[in-house]
């Protein structure tokens, strides 16, 4: 009788709780996950002959002791032992660097095995250790580890799984998919990534196993949307000649990108699945446009729609606009938020309950147990990846099958949106509209920030505003970086009284930030020296530069989001960064941001340079971190794992055909757990 590959890994001999626990530490918990656990490198104790060496490579080196080592002492701590090694006719000096117990087993005139790395113009051997005649010629397996589990206990663990359930270890990749991409067997695999006897045995073995990993991951991805589109939708049928007449009353063309997307939200809405789509594009690039035709077709249709935005100050804004844009029309707006009063609320839900309110716009009060709507069709969810999980869940489940569309403004590497955003329609807007000039932006030290007052004033004195940015509100002594208020009180005594200067800062009580605001939209601020406050949705198109302190400590994306406030009029706009970067990478950063205004070219340059999970923050990311595959560097393979993931769901009834048996019951074994825990 087979074994089962789930059994807990405390079924093996010598696994006890604390192991268990320590093990369950790496994420592993089962057998499955043991024999997958793969190492990050090999050690190549294979013995080499001295004319197949490259100098400073790491070899194993056969040979007898010529003459009695001798241990040399440098202190109290510090000592050489120093042996002459016969390797053929060659003689190879070896030393150990504070070892000097290894003396005790070399003995002249008999055969040991020294792996280290070799010194070839002077013929000599720094040695790391001495091998065993079991270790010798073999490749030695890395694992990542804990302070809990040793190597040699990973090692041997898997020996012993692999040996008492290799019989059990089946293909879960179609016979079909393994044919077409020359992928090897799911055994070979676990056998040559573990234990290989050369270096090729590894590298064949770890394609297919990257391969193996991204196609599971899109299987398991793939399959819950899947599920998901199965939920029935609300389907809205007005027909689209409202929205086309109001298109042809706006006093700017729509651009075909915009155009496009609207095709795909509104396919949507009319269809009989619940829509869960994300609607990506640049700043600036006119998504709010968009989601208003979705909206507007969407109460047109006798339902109503919620916008849900990060921050009163966005939500404010966002009511405000649309307000005055659909004025004319059959759409009622009202604003909801933690800071409206408790009469205006009073008076606000019973309305919203009974559908004559039929646009809310707000925060995460929208989503709270006492605000019921009367027939929610459409949740927009703008800066998707402000909200957890759970607060996009809860405005999702006001009204069964409501369509969600969520909108981000930070552009998506496709390897992030193929991982992170996998289950969800994926429209994006890559066209600016016409007239939109590019911001200049420049990078200077801070000693030099003296020489750019003047051309601030110029900005001023031609009636423009200016946003100053960075990262602390307060002074820290643990970190040495400009602060709000101390750059506050800076730029007061430079450009005052000429010039009037506002503080906007996260610790504000929100109606203080409101009021910061509004004076800044009225141009009763000329300069507003905030913290990031102000990075996402802000609209002020009298704001023409941009100042950031410190801009080394903000990342790519979020340097792009700042400078996104600005050159939002008809103007010449800028971008100032002040960085004085310590490293090779932070100078890169200030050069992308310098040679580039398109937002994709930029979050990809950053995730090269930080990373998935310092891009999007762990826990907001979904990004999951891939034991083998490196979704930046092998990004065709997890766009092709993608495609044959999503061909094979796509098929009707696909969990009954015989040949994906297998795989879906491992997917349906692995999605009872959190996708992405």
């Amino acid at each position: 009788m087979l074994k089962n590959l789930y059994d807990n890994v405390s079924v093996l001999k010598g696994v006890g709780p604390k192991k268990a626990e320590a093990l369950a530490e790496l994420d592993i918990n089962t057998i499955y996950d043991l024999l997958t656990y793969y190492p990050f490198r090999y050690d190549d104790f294979k013995v080499k002959n001295l004319s197949d060496i490259v100098d400073q490579e790491k070899v194993t080196l056969k040979g007898k002791i010529a003459a009695d080592p001798v241990v040399n002492y440098f202190g109290r701590r510090r000592n050489l032992l120093n042996a002459r090694l016969l390797v053929g006719n060659d003689i190879v000096r070896v030393t150990f660097f504070n070892q000097p117990w290894l003396k005790k087993q070399m003995t002249v005139g008999e055969e040991v095995l020294i792996y280290g790395r070799f010194d070839k113009n002077k013929a000599s051997l720094t040695g790391i250790k001495i091998l065993s005649s079991t270790e010798g010629n073999e490749m030695n397996p890395i694992y990542p580890v804990n302070k809990h589990i040793r190597q040699k206990t990973i090692r041997d663990l898997v020996k012993l799984a692999f040996d008492e359930y290799k019989d059990s270890i089946e293909d879960i990749i179609p016979a079909d998919i393994r044919d077409k991409y020359k992928l090897e067997s799911q055994l070979q695999v676990i056998h040559d990534m573990h234990f290989p006897k050369t270096t090729k045995d590894a590298m064949l073995a770890r394609r297919t196993a990257k391969f193996a990993e991204f196609f599971l991951f899109q299987m398991r991805l793939q399959s819950l949307k899947s599920e998901e589109q199965k939920d029935a939708g609300i389907s809205i049928k007005d027909d689209t000649h409202s929205v086309e007449k109001f298109m042809g009353e706006l006093p700017f063309q729509l651009t075909d990108a915009q155009k496009r997307v609207v095709n795909d939200i509104l396919g949507d809405l009319k269809s009989d699945r619940q829509m869960n789509r994300l609607l990506q594009g640049d700043v600036g690039s006119g998504k709010t446009i968009v989601a208003a035709l979705a909206i507007l077709f969407c109460i047109n249709g006798g339902y109503q729609a919620a916008l849900m935005a990060p921050t009163e100050i966005l939500a404010e804004q966002h009511a405000n606009k649309l307000a005055n844009l659909f004025a004319g029309t059959r759409v009622n707006v009202a604003l909801l938020t933690g800071d409206t009063k408790a009469a205006a609320k009073k008076e606000l839900l019973p309305r919203i309950a009974n559908g004559e309110i039929n646009l809310v716009i707000g925060t995460h009060t929208l989503f709270q147990d006492n605000v019921e709507y009367a027939n929610l069709g459409l949740a927009i969810i703008d800066e998707q990846h402000r909200f957890g999980v759970n607060q996009r869940a809860k405005l999702r489940q006001k009204n069964d099958g409501t369509n969600v569309l969520a909108m981000t403004a930070t552009p998506i590497p496709r390897t992030l949106a193929i991982t992170s955003y996998g289950e969800m329609d994926i429209s994006i807007i890559d066209e600016l509209p016409a007239g939109r000039q590019p911001v200049q932006t420049a990078w200077i030290k801070e000693k030099q920030f003296d020489s750019s007052v003047d051309f601030i004033k110029q900005r001023l004195k031609s009636g423009e505003q200016i946003y100053v940015v960075t990262p602390l509100v307060e002074e820290s002594e643990a970190v040495d970086m400009k602060n709000a208020v101390n750059i506050f009180e800076n730029f007061k005594s430079i450009f005052e009284p000429e010039f009037k200067v506002g503080l906007l800062h996260g610790k504000m009580k929100d109606d203080e930030k409101n009021e910061v605001m509004t004076k800044f939209e009225n141009n009763e601020y000329q300069i507003l020296v905030s913290t990031t406050v102000i990075e996402v949705g802000v609209d002020v198109s009298n704001a023409t530069m941009m100042i950031v302190f410190n801009a080394d400590h903000f990342g790519l994306a979020q340097l792009h989001q700042l400078r996104g406030r600005v050159g939002r009029g008809d103007k010449k706009s800028y971008c100032l960064l002040i960085s004085d970067p310590k490293t090779e990478t932070g100078v890169k950063r200030m050069n992308v941001m310098v040679d580039s205004n398109d937002g994709f070219v930029i979050s990809q340059k950053d995730l090269e340079l930080r990373g998935p999970g310092d891009i999007m923050g762990k826990a907001q990311s979904g990004l999951p971190e891939f034991k083998i595959g490196d979704p930046v560097a092998d990004l065709t393979m997890l766009s092709i794992a993608q495609q044959e993931a999503i061909q094979i769901v796509s098929q009707d009834d696909w969990k009954n055909i015989t040949s994906y048996s297998k795989l879906y019951k491992y997917v349906q074994q692995k999605n009872n757990k959190k996708m992405f825990d």
